[in-house]
């Protein structure tokens, strides 16, 4: 694993003692510092006092929960990727974990090699952003910065989730044509599958509270195909 000279801080919350100590064994040995917390409340007072690149949060945790957490650092941070390793394949809870903020989840039993490359994909993207030039958008009277993940109108401010923005940009990539559902899913979120389309319809509708300052702007829902983003968009 190719990691720079300065480790990535990862915030890893996990109330079995057992399993947190596997990961964060593997984790260190891959080039990471890591800070395991054994419950919710411990994980947000480490993140109210340091600065971490990633956070694993586990659902299911005594003193605060992996969402309540999840909102907690939403608060402070739109740029922090957030990965839940959750136990429950149940739908609404996954559902419910992109709502809070989550940026994926892994569900558990997972393997190192499997965790380690989901991680990479965000710490990647984060990496790319902060080294490249501004990614600036104007659709319609909105300002889109996928750079600082914020959308502005005058003097409001909107800030975004990294998986907010990332759709956002693909559909300003590709402005006033129809686009499928599978293929917003595979160049977004990497795969198309059913859980994955009732999380992008959570992100859809997220974006469109935005839009709803504008009226030239509209992200139109194509029935049994996908969508259309109708708006004027420049770079």
């Amino acid at each position: 694993m190719n990691m720079q000279t300065v480790k990535l801080r990862v915030l890893l919350a996990e109330d079995d003692l057992s399993l947190g100590y596997v990961i964060k064994d593997n984790l260190i040995d891959a080039g990471y510092d890591v800070i395991l917390c054994p419950d919710g409340q411990a994980a947000i007072d480490k993140f109210n006092k340091d600065e971490f690149d990633i956070c694993l949060l586990d659902v299911m945790m005594p003193n605060k929960d992996g969402f309540v957490v999840a909102k907690k650092i939403r608060q402070q941070s739109d740029m922090v990727p957030i990965l839940f390793l959750t136990a429950k394949s149940l739908e609404e809870d996954k559902i419910k974990g992109f709502e809070t903020g989550a940026d994926d989840y892994i569900t558990k039993p997972f393997s190192m090699q499997e965790l380690m490359m989901r991680m990479e994909v965000f710490l990647r993207r984060t990496k790319k952003m902060h080294s490249e030039k501004s990614v600036l958008f104007t659709i319609g009277n909105l300002h889109f910065s996928y750079t600082d993940l914020k959308i502005s109108i005058g003097k409001n401010i909107f800030n975004l989730t990294q998986k907010e923005a990332d759709l956002l940009k693909f559909l300003c990539e590709h402005p006033n044509c129809i686009l499928k559902r599978e293929e917003v899913l595979l160049n977004v979120w990497g795969k198309d599958d059913y859980f994955l389309g009732r999380s992008m319809d959570v992100f859809i509708t997220k974006l469109r509270k935005h839009f709803k300052i504008d009226p030239g702007v509209n992200l139109e829902t194509i029935h049994g195909v996908g969508f259309r983003f109708n708006a004027l968009v420049s770079q």
